[in-house]
């Protein structure tokens, strides 16, 4: 009886690993919140300045505004992932799929720390979204059959 291929090592992550890990997630962590911080204040030095703007430059102001808002959401999206990916190491479920229970193997988390998912069950999320991705496409395009 031969095993399925894996895409990564199933084994545990040792304590070396999960400590490296969760020094990323901190680090990460700090970053968006710091970045976030320097963003609030150059927007409040931003607010004077639409004051005394003519109409094409209160365009482009609101056209960054709204560009630096997306950015924020994901970035916010981000820390909510990063912070769910710290307290999974807290509970000591940290490095184990939510969908199949498989380990997520180093070489996956190091590329992306705040993963929950290992590699064949994303693909699989993705080939899913991808799926009905397709068929809203089609729908939209001839509504009238």
């Amino acid at each position: 009886m031969t095993t399925p291929n894996r895409y990564e090592e199933q084994a545990p992550l040792t304590e070396d690993q999960l400590a490296e890990l969760k020094s990323i997630l901190d680090k990460r962590r700090s970053k968006i919140v710091s970045e976030e911080e320097e963003q609030i204040e150059a927007a409040k030095g931003d607010e004077t300045i639409l004051r005394m703007s003519d109409e094409v430059d209160l365009a482009s102001a609101e056209y960054d505004q709204a560009f630096e808002f997306r950015m924020r959401d994901r970035e916010k999206h981000l820390l909510k992932k990063v912070e769910h990916a710290l307290e999974r190491i807290d509970e000591g479920t940290y490095g184990e799929c939510e969908s199949c229970g498989n380990y997520i193997g180093y070489k996956r988390l190091s590329a992306r720390p705040e993963a929950t998912l290992c590699i064949e069950c994303k693909e699989e999320q993705e080939r899913v979204e991808k799926h009905f991705k397709k068929k809203r496409q089609q729908e939209t395009q001839f509504p009238f059959k």
